[in-house]
C-alpha cells in the first residue's frame, strides 16, 4: 500500500460516518493521476496555500482600514484563526480534518482590498455584482497558474462557495467552516476594537461575558464546546449558545463595524474602487495581460472586477496614486 493507501484505509476506520472519506470524493473537474503520499483534500490544502491569492490576504484588510499597528488583523491572519478553530471541532467530530482545512485556508481568496468596504463598493459599481465567497471558488477554478485553476476537488470548491451566506455546504466539514469563520471574526474583531479604542471590554453585553467568557480565548473555548457537544449528523449550537451568539453578532454590527472609527476611511475606499474601475473600463488594454485575455472570452466588467478584487491594499492606494495623483517634479538650471 502507498502512504495516500494507508491513510485512506485509515480513515475509514477512524472518521465518523458522516465524515468525508477522501476515497470517496466527487472528484474534480480534469481528471488527475492520484499522488502516493497525499490525499486529494490534503493536495488541495497545499496548492491553496501555495497560491499567489493566498499569499496577497497578507496585505488585505480585515476590519480597520491601514491601522497603525503590527498586531491588527489581516485576512491572512484571519484565515490562520478560521483554520485552526475549524480543525478542533472537526477533529474532535471525527470529520476530515483535511478537507475542513482546504475549505478554510481557500475561503477567503477572492476577497477584495479593503475588506467589507470594497466588496459592498465593487459590488455597486460592477453590473455583474460581487460575492467574495464565489469569488474565491473562480480564483481557484479560473484565475490562478494563469487561467488554468487548481482544479480542487467538488468538495473543497462546494464549502467554499457555501462558507459566509446562502446555501449550506453539503458536507459537515463545510458547515464546520462556516461556523468557525464567524466564530473567529467576531471574537478577533472585538480584541483588533478594543486595541484601536473603538471598544472597552466591559461594552460586550453582560449576558455573553457571563455566559461564554469574557476573553476571546474563553469565549471561542465556549463556542467550541457547545457545537461539539451539540452535533452529530449536523453542525449546529444549543439553542442557547445560538441566542447569544446572534446577540454578540447584533452587538458587534451596531457597535463596531458601522462605527465611525471603523467606516471613517470608507468614502476613500469608494473612490479608489471607482476610480480604478472607470479608468480601466475606458482603458481596459492597459490591464495585466491575463486579465485583457479574461477580457476577451469574458466581457471587461468580468476581466475589470477579477483584477480590482485581486488586488491587495497597498497595491490598490499604490496604483490609484500612479493613476490620478500627479507625480511631484523639479526644474534644474546650469
Amino acid at each position: 500500500m502507498t502512504v495516500r493507501e494507508k491513510t485512506e484505509h485509515f480513515e475509514r476506520q477512524i472518521l465518523s460516518p458522516y465524515g468525508v472519506l477522501s476515497s470517496e470524493t466527487r472528484g474534480r473537474s480534469r481528471y488527475e493521476q492520484q499522488c502516493d503520499i497525499r490525499t486529494v483534500f490534503q493536495r488541495d490544502r497545499d496548492r491553496i496555500i501555495h497560491c499567489r491569492a493566498y499569499r496577497r490576504l497578507m496585505y488585505k484588510t480585515q476590519v480597520f482600514l491601514s491601522p497603525e499597528g503590527d498586531h491588527y488583523r489581516t485576512r491572512l491572519t484571519h484565515t490562520q484563526e478560521v483554520s485552526q478553530v475549524a480543525r478542533t471541532i472537526s477533529r474532535a467530530l471525527r470529520l476530515n480534518e483535511d478537507l475542513t482545512e482546504a475549505i478554510a485556508q481557500g475561503h477567503d481568496l477572492g476577497h477584495t482590498p479593503f475588506g467589507h468596504a470594497g466588496e459592498k463598493y465593487l459590488n455597486i459599481i460592477c453590473p455583474l455584482g460581487f460575492k467574495h465567497n464565489l469569488q474565491s471558488v473562480r480564483v481557484v477554478e479560473k484565475l490562478e497558474k494563469s487561467g488554468v485553476g487548481l482544479n480542487l476537488t467538488w468538495e473543497v470548491k462546494n464549502g467554499i462557495a457555501c462558507h459566509s451566506s446562502g446555501k449550506w455546504a453539503q458536507t459537515l466539514e463545510g458547515k464546520v467552516v462556516r461556523y468557525a469563520d464567524k466564530i473567529a471574526y467576531m471574537n478577533h474583531d472585538i480584541d483588533d476594537a478594543v486595541r484601536a479604542g473603538v471598544l472597552i471590554p466591559e461594552e460586550v453585553p453582560m449576558e455573553v461575558r457571563y455566559r461564554l467568557g469574557r476573553s476571546k480565548s474563553e469565549r471561542i473555548t465556549s463556542f467550541i464546546h457547545d457545537i461539539i457537544e451539540n452535533s452529530s449528523d449536523d453542525i449546529k449550537f444549543s439553542d442557547e449558545v445560538d441566542k447569544l451568539f446572534h446577540m454578540l453578532r447584533n452587538f458587534m454590527f451596531e457597535q463596531v463595524y458601522t462605527s465611525d472609527k471603523a467606516k471613517k476611511e470608507e468614502p476613500k475606499v469608494q473612490n479608489i474602487i471607482d476610480g480604478l474601475y472607470t479608468y480601466y473600463s475606458q482603458n481596459p488594454e492597459k490591464m495585466p495581460d491575463e486579465y485583457v485575455k479574461v477580457m476577451k472570452n469574458q466581457g471587461v466588467h468580468r476581466a475589470i472586477c477579477d483584477y480590482i478584487s485581486g488586488m491587495s491594499d497597498r497595491y490598490a492606494v499604490t496604483l490609484f496614486n500612479e493613476l490620478f495623483i500627479p507625480k511631484s517634479w523639479s526644474v534644474y538650471s546650469i
